[in-house]
């Protein structure tokens, strides 16, 4: 049933006997009701109050660790009025019929959800008031809600919402529920821990990984060794001599092997004898730095943006500052590595686990296997990180694929080694700044850009376009065999890098104080804009003080050999100010401390909104400091943590998050944490020592 005004809202008495609200999570319609007796009722998303007074919720976002399966449910609970410790939360299975966005990527589960979700609870709080008002014989305005319970304000009356289920059902459903105003919230902006901590702390969630089915074997697969080479030939004979073999099937340039142990599977495929192809090529990344460097000598055929005249104000005579920043690829390295369940039969498709594309997978997999979408169902796990890793669906049409040939339920699952180096990974780019001066002001800016298969790479209308008369940004995609895709903060986790240590760099060529350089480019940009400005400069110039403020930028007295540094950045429409305080001991970087300013309108979850920037801030971090891949013939030549370093607790900071309070809608938490930190650390580091980093990871911009 496709969502529009009428079936919004159906109102039902459930099985167990209950209020059932089902209601879309993007679009907030006008609701309509209908009774039903004891039918399977199947919402877009929905709501249950039980006639003990339990609440169920539907979670349908894919849960991977950013908190959506506690702040989704937590907005409804908020408008119902209801008691938090009165509520239970289940994972949803994909449905397209009544869900509309089941997707865990781009910041964007809260923001895309919070009218409709308010307005679910609302209309729930307002028939449940009607049926006490009704069974008191008083009007509604004389009643109010606390915590699932509908008081009459004159005589003081109570009465608990699970009482009143079955009178609510019969009664119309509200047009336009009023909304609480922001000041009367008690739950959102609170500190609620997450619905699963209980199983995740007791060892009980269950993941991908613990996916067990009657008769299901474990497969591995074995992939090309590199980017361009595909299968040539394959000898199973020593494989299937294996005990807990029980079949080897090949597909898509791959070879899988099949078993009842995940250990007998790898010793199987260490046992194939594989030919590879040699007549492909494959790549080496001192190849992609010699590629860019070519490209970004001349512009695009089409900038991506173009305001005034850039050629002209570089060739007046202004002072010139220019300066070259490098990014590597970087894999995702989710602490569960990739792994899915199918069971593919005739008339009926079984996929389940760790997906932040469910529907995309349904629909690639129906394509793949010419089975019709309607008969596969998608069940979705908890997953032990995402970071834009599981938006690729290649490792569930694997095991779809394998199920099929195998006539079997099967659970393919990859090793760290499979994923580090057969995965996808943040593309590597460079990007050439120049900037033109005039009379202590910055007049010019030209970005010259190139990544690995990256479309957007730039965000050339993020600050400080809009601040700046002449302004062109040019793009140049740099296509390559080595798959590429989201990580966290896509295209904003260099971006923020490059950009913001320009910035700094411009700042301190004028010798002007950062921070303030920034805020007068802020104000030019509110004040005459040049071009479309697509953020808001107030709410920057805000975060941007507020970080300054926490950090006593300019006024505290800082520890012997501690400098500071600033970033700041706007991304899924969140603002970000940070402040780090580094040291340079013996070339090694140390980060003691940051301060983070965010203004994401109003906060669903205190806990988790912290959580996910001091998340972001880490992720950030380590990975500017060490993280890289490189590729040699098609090859990546790391395959596990031994040679692909990661941050560790002693490199951890201490972090400092403030939240600016308004009463704007919640926008997104889960990546704008990491964008701005490597360019705080930056700039520190060149107050320290002098020295510009414009390449990561740090540990190679020679300190020592």
């Amino acid at each position: 049933m496709k969502t529009n005004r009428r079936n919004f809202l159906k109102v039902s008495t459930a099985a167990g006997g209950g209020l059932v609200l089902g209601f879309n999570w993007l679009q907030a319609c006008n609701p309509a009701s209908r009774q039903v007796s004891d039918a399977v009722f199947h919402p877009n998303a929905f709501l249950k109050i039980a006639a003990d007074g339990w609440v169920t919720l539907q979670a349908p976002n894919p849960e991977i660790g950013q908190g959506v399966k506690t702040a989704l449910p937590l907005i409804v609970a908020e408008e119902l009025d209801v008691d938090w410790a009165m509520v239970k939360v289940e994972q949803a299975k994909l449905d397209t019929e009544n869900y509309q966005r089941q997707v865990a990527g781009g910041s964007g589960s809260v923001r895309h959800g919070w009218e409709a979700l308010r307005q679910a609870g609302a209309t729930a709080r307002e028939m449940l008031k009607q049926a006490a008002a009704k069974e008191w014989k008083v009007s509604p305005d004389e009643c109010t809600t606390e915590k699932g319970e509908v008081v009459h304000t004159a005589s003081g009356k109570r009465m608990p919402y699970g009482e009143l289920v079955e009178k609510a059902v019969a009664l119309p459903v509200p047009e336009n529920p009023p909304l609480k105003d922001v000041k009367d919230f008690h739950l959102l902006g609170t500190r609620i821990p997450n619905v699963d901590n209980p199983k995740i702390v007791t060892g009980k969630m269950d993941y991908g990984m613990d996916t067990k089915r009657e008769g299901m074997l474990i497969a591995v697969v074995a992939r090309p060794p590199a980017f361009g080479q595909k299968l040539k030939s394959f000898d199973d004979t020593e494989t299937k001599k294996l005990p807990g073999v029980k079949q080897v099937v090949s597909f898509d340039d791959k070879v899988a092997v099949l078993g009842t142990s995940t250990w007998e599977v790898m010793k199987g495929r260490d046992a194939l004898k594989i030919e590879w192809t040699e007549d492909d090529p494959r790549e080496t990344s001192s190849e992609h730095q010699k590629a860019f460097e070519a490209l970004l000598k001349n512009n695009s055929e089409k900038p991506k943006r173009d305001d005034g005249k850039v050629e002209e104000v570089f060739k007046k005579g202004n002072r010139l500052i220019e300066g070259t920043y490098e990014a590597p690829f970087l894999a995702h390295n989710t602490m569960e590595p990739m792994n899915f369940f199918a069971d593919v039969k005739e008339n009926h498709v079984e996929l389940y686990g760790p997906t932040q594309l469910p529907a995309h997978s349904r629909k690639v997999v129906s394509e793949a296997l010419e089975i019709p979408e309607e008969k596969i169902e998608v069940g979705m796990t908890r997953m032990g990180g995402g970071f834009g890793r599981r938006l690729d669906i290649a490792f569930v049409v694997e095991a779809a694929k394998v199920s099929q040939l195998a006539k079997a339920p099967v659970k393919v699952v990859w090793t760290r080694e499979d994923d580090m180096t057969g995965g996808y990974y943040r593309p590597a780019g460079m990007y050439k700044y120049r900037a033109a001066l005039k009379d202590e002001r910055l007049v010019g800016w030209h970005l010259q850009a190139s990544a690995i298969n990256s479309g957007n790479g730039t965000r050339e209308n993020n600050f400080p376009a809009g601040a700046v008369q002449n302004f062109r940004v040019d793009y140049h995609k740099l296509e390559s065999p080595i798959t590429t895709g989201p990580w966290r903060a896509p295209n904003h986790n260099f971006i923020a890098f490059s950009e913001e240590s320009f910035v700094d760099e411009i700042a301190h060529s004028l010798k002007k104080d950062p921070v303030a350089f920034r805020l007068e480019l802020l104000e030019d940009a509110k004040q005459q804009p040049i071009g479309e400005v697509q953020y808001d400069p107030d709410r920057y110039k805000a975060v941007v003080q507020k970080a300054a403020e926490m950090a006593g930028w300019g006024t505290k007295a800082l520890p012997e050999g501690v400098y500071q540094g600033f970033a700041a950045h706007y991304s899924f429409s969140t603002y970000v100010a940070q402040v780090a305080e580094v040291s340079v001991q013996q070339g090694k970087i140390n980060v003691h401390k940051v301060y983070c300013a965010v203004d994401c309108g109003i906060v669903v979850n205190l806990s988790g909104a912290e959580t996910q920037i001091e998340g972001g801030i880490m992720d950030g971090l380590g990975h500017a400091l060490y993280g890289e891949l490189t590729f040699k013939n098609g090859k990546a030549q790391a395959n596990n943590f031994h040679q692909y370093q990661l941050m560790r607790i002693p490199d951890a900071p201490e972090i400092e998050v403030a939240f600016l309070q308004n009463n704007e809608n919640p926008t997104g938490l889960g990546e704008p944490g990491l964008p701005p930190i490597p360019a705080a650390v930056a700039n520190a580091v060149f107050a320290a020592t002098g020295k510009r980093i414009r390449k990561l990871p740090f540990r190679k911009s020679g300190l020592a």
